[in-house]
């Protein structure tokens, strides 16, 4: 279907066949929605890894840095993630209740837009105190030090960031993903260049290291919000919505919403995103050997988890759909179709990052250099404890996310932060410290925390669907 295409909205809400055929239905109208969105998503993790492997030929230093700035970067770029977030199950419920309603779907993604403006102010201010707060956690003050250097640049992104964010979940709940895939491709090739000439001082550009990664990818995030913004003013499906308009005009009720499931939404991430940051954190006691180890191990499954996180942003459309007609039937199939898919994929790039790890950790930095030789046997480990939780880590996104589109936001908050709080670091501490298996106790711990996060969060959604 043409992204320049009338939406029917009737089709996206009930599948007509019956038995097997509705569920095979399903997994195609899952794969069609979803397909963009993972492209979408590997592309912006292609962002991040463009960083990384550059900032790899700079040296150990640097990617050590550029990894602890990152963790105060999207903690706190997570927690104004959340009320972004928002916009896709309410636009959902709305369209699942009354097709091609505009006024409220506009209302609802103004106020996504001023959540932005009200949260941004406060995160930058984080991002500015980066090397005290690193510091502060006991982190060696060199690498604090370029951490904040790497943030400061970052800050200017951020709020650029999130508005993208909010355009592409508005794009995504009327099924046109493909606008954020096409931005984002396109950002790729931005950043990659961007990249070259201020980290490593080409076309004229001065040599700035870390400082000009942190300039390219934030000038990355406001090229993107741009284009974006031009795709959806461009694209008669989203254009007709006319989503800027009144865009001074409040209306409380679903600022209210935005922040009432946002901010849970938000946490349920955060809490995810700090315990793998906080993994690096404890990983720094072992030496920059380990951070850099660490970092680079974290990179792949980071980039498999796009597809299950892609998967699961469809999910929530699909359900958000279903639950806003009332079709229940619709709601299970779309949760246990996309956990099914989720699953197919993770236990096949399971097996890439068990047999390939050596060769995967050598993309980030030359193997034949001695002092790195560290590191890649670490990270040649940490990649076969990546490659043991791979299908719990896409069965907990999916199934958060399914329990996103039924509006669940509390509960899975709550599920969310025993799971890697009161379990997964706990892990960490007890494998890594006190057992002395050290870097790997720490991956160890991640896996369990990701274990019970893929139990209680299934558990919850089929509680759910069950009981509506």
């Amino acid at each position: 279907m043409s992204d320049v295409a009338e939406f029917d909205y009737a089709n996206t809400r009930t599948i007509t066949a019956q038995g097997l055929e509705a569920w095979k239905e399903e997994v195609w109208e899952l794969m069609k929605l979803s397909g963009p969105v993972i492209l979408t998503q590997v592309a912006m993790m292609a962002i991040m890894t463009t960083d990384i492997i550059m900032l790899g030929r700079v040296g150990v230093t640097a990617i050590a840095s550029a990894a602890e700035g990152n963790i105060v970067f999207f903690s706190t770029w997570l927690f104004g993630y959340g009320p972004v977030c928002a916009i896709a199950p309410i636009v959902s419920h709305i369209l699942g209740a009354t097709p091609n309603e505009q006024d409220k779907v506009r209302a609802a993604v103004r106020m996504g837009f001023w959540a932005v403006l009200i949260i941004s102010p406060f995160q930058m201010a984080v991002l500015f105190l980066t090397k005290p707060i690193l510091i502060a956690f006991g982190q060696n003050a060199v690498l604090a030090s370029g951490a904040g250097t790497f943030t400061s640049s970052l800050a200017f992104g951020l709020p650029f960031s999130l508005g993208y964010q909010a355009l592409r979940n508005f794009a995504t709940a009327l099924k046109r993903p493909r606008a954020a895939m096409i931005v984002m491709m396109v950002t790729i090739f931005y950043n990659a260049v961007a990249d070259y000439a201020l980290i490593f001082g080409h076309f004229g550009a001065p040599k700035l290291g870390i400082l000009g990664a942190g300039m390219a990818s934030a000038s990355s995030y406001i090229f993107s919000f741009f284009a974006m913004l031009v795709v959806v003013n461009t694209t008669p499906t989203l254009k007709k919505f006319r989503i800027f308009l009144g865009f001074f005009r409040p209306h409380w009720d679903y600022l209210k919403e935005i922040f009432h499931l946002g901010m849970p939404m938000g946490l349920t991430m955060l809490f995810e995103g700090t315990l793998f940051n906080a993994s690096l954190l404890l990983q720094g006691a072992f030496g920059t050997a380990s951070v850099a180890a660490h970092q680079m191990s974290l990179n792949p499954p980071s980039i498999t988890f796009m597809v299950p996180l892609g998967i699961a942003t469809a999910a929530t459309v699909r359900v958000g759909h279903a639950a806003g007609a009332g079709d229940h039937d619709g709601v299970r199939r779309a949760g246990y179709s996309a956990m099914l898919l989720a699953t197919v994929f993770m236990s096949l790039c399971a097996v890439v990052l068990a047999l390939f790890g050596r060769t995967i950790a050598g993309l980030y930095i030359d193997p034949r250099v001695a002092q790195n030789a560290e590191a890649i046997a670490l990270a040649t480990v940490f990649l076969r404890v990546a490659a043991a939780f791979q299908i719990f880590d896409g069965l907990q996104v999916v199934a958060a996310l399914s329990l996103r589109g039924l509006k669940d936001a509390r509960m899975p908050m709550y599920l969310a932060g025993a799971s890697y709080w009161l379990v997964g670091f706990p892990g960490c501490v007890v494998f890594g410290f006190v057992l002395g298996l050290r870097g790997l106790g720490i991956w160890l711990g991640l896996a369990l925390g990701l274990l019970v996060a893929a139990v209680v969060m299934c558990w919850r959604f089929h509680y759910l669907a069950n009981r509506r």
